[in-house]
């Protein structure tokens, strides 16, 4: 699997994406901050949506890891 190079990009309108660099495509993630919100977090809105992503990307592993664990014997699965 390639490995695509990623970026956390401040909209400047309370909203922050994460897209690939370089590419035009669709964001992979937004979030969007309200006016009540962006008011409370002062000027650390970025750095929230940082922890926030990073904590996704934590928890997606881990459930990925839980579901694939990474043995050497082959086993049946039965899915239902």
């Amino acid at each position: 699997m390639a490995t695509a190079l990623l970026e956390i990009v401040d909209l400047g309108d309370g909203e922050i994406v994460l897209q690939r660099s370089e590419d035009d495509s669709e964001p992979l993630l937004r979030i969007q901050f309200s006016d009540e919100a962006r008011d409370y977090l002062l000027d650390n809105g970025l750095e929230v949506a940082k922890v926030m992503i990073q904590a996704g990307m934590q928890a997606a592993a881990s459930i990925s890891a839980k579901d694939h664990p990474d043995d050497s014997e082959d086993r049946a699965r039965t899915v239902h």
